[in-house]
């Protein structure tokens, strides 16, 4: 009896590059060069991660307990422990009006731009005419890095030349008073900020089911009543995601009081605490780093509950 020739389905021809894995599977065998850039897509980010930020991160908590003025040799670090924590508390007077300051940049950006953003976000979700030119013109402030947006709010702001008095009639310093600067730069980042938020659920509300916005209306729903208890419930990751971004947006406030007037006369910020003592004029990196450690410390509470938020909804 002839020899039959082995049945293909069974027996599929192995392609060149993989190998029988059982159960009909295959893993495919990289040659040396795909290896080789397989490792380097791998090792060179995972170094620019490590010695741009998480060697940063460790260096900075490090000495954030020596005396140091960043000139001497490394020899001569003094160790302090906890000083540099307890001078911040309870001996450094711009401490306290920099935690104000940031507190009220979180309430502004909260409470104020955050919803504003949303409500854009869900006019421009209804497919209004224009609504693409209205999404880039809100959206335009936040490609702009906040030390150009401060320039451009210097044009309203001018006290003899800026659109604002001119309006008003008045000749109000709107960045040098100190009563009335850090309202006037919270209306710079928030017009920054409303963009962003904006942008944020308005892809949220694109990803949510159409089903329930029907089964509201026939249940006979309100726009309003179907909004905040079917829709804005249905973003909750969203929701997450811009509470992480205000927060941390609020702590790392920097480049607007900088260029207004290097974090000073009323515009007092932790960031701008930071930069003023690690290379200011007396420059002090054990108390400067003190500071860039609280801000660490309270930015990774708010960073662990977003993780764990998103890792909990991956599992359901």
């Amino acid at each position: 009896m002839p020899d039959l020739p082995p049945n293909r389905a069974e027996h599929p021809a192995s392609t060149p590059g993989t190998a029988p894995t059982g159960r009909g599977r295959r893993s495919v065998r990289l040659s040396r060069a795909d290896r080789l850039i397989v490792a380097l897509m791998v090792v060179v980010p995972l170094l620019l991660v490590v010695g741009l930020v998480w060697f940063p991160a460790a260096a900075t908590v490090a000495l954030s307990g020596t005396d140091w003025d960043g000139i001497g040799p490394l020899g001569e670090i003094e160790w302090v422990g906890g000083r540099n924590y307890a001078d911040v508390i309870d001996n450094y007077p711009p401490f306290p009006p920099a935690v104000r300051h940031n507190l009220l940049w979180l309430a502004a950006l909260f409470v104020v731009a955050t919803p504003l953003g949303m409500f854009l976000a869900v006019l421009l979700d209804h497919e209004i005419r224009g609504g693409r030119f209205y999404q880039t013109a809100l959206y335009l402030p936040v490609v702009l890095s906040m030390a150009l947006i401060g320039f451009v709010w210097q044009l309203i702001y001018s006290r003899d030349q800026g659109l604002l008095n001119a309006v008003l009639g008045t000749r109000t310093d709107w960045y040098g008073d100190p009563d009335v600067n850090i309202w006037a730069v919270l209306v710079a980042a928030g017009w920054r900020h409303v963009g962003y938020i904006m942008l944020l659920y308005l892809a949220g509300l694109k990803g949510v089911d159409p089903t329930l916005r029907e089964a509201a209306a026939v249940d006979g729903a309100t726009a309003t009543t179907t909004f905040f208890r079917v829709v804005f419930p249905a973003m909750r990751p969203v929701n997450i995601i811009v509470l992480v971004v205000t927060v941390i947006e609020s702590l790392r406030a920097f480049d607007l009081v900088w260029v207004v007037n290097k974090g000073r006369n009323g515009l007092e910020l932790i960031s701008a605490l930071v930069t003023q003592n690690v290379v200011g004029e007396a420059s002090r990196i054990g108390f400067g780093s003190a500071l860039a450690t609280i801000m660490l410390l309270v930015s990774l509470v708010f960073i662990t509950v977003y993780l764990a938020t998103v890792l909990r909804e991956e599992r359901r």
